[in-house]
């Protein structure tokens, strides 16, 4: 049963994956985040008390 013999395709199999691991993966990942998040202002504004003018 050829099928099972797995000389002539695994070879190509973990080959064609390093390839992909290594070279496309890092290529990809430069696309991941091109805008860096900003840090958002710590500061809170105090609210303003409300002016109920019919009171």
């Amino acid at each position: 049963m050829p099928q099972l013999d797995p000389g002539p395709w695994f070879a190509i199999f973990l080959l064609s994956w390093i390839i992909y691991l290594t070279i496309l993966m890092s290529k990809l990942n430069n696309f991941k985040y091109q805008n860096n998040p900003m840090l958002q202002d710590i500061k809170k504004e105090n609210p303003q008390p409300w002016n109920w003018p019919w009171t």
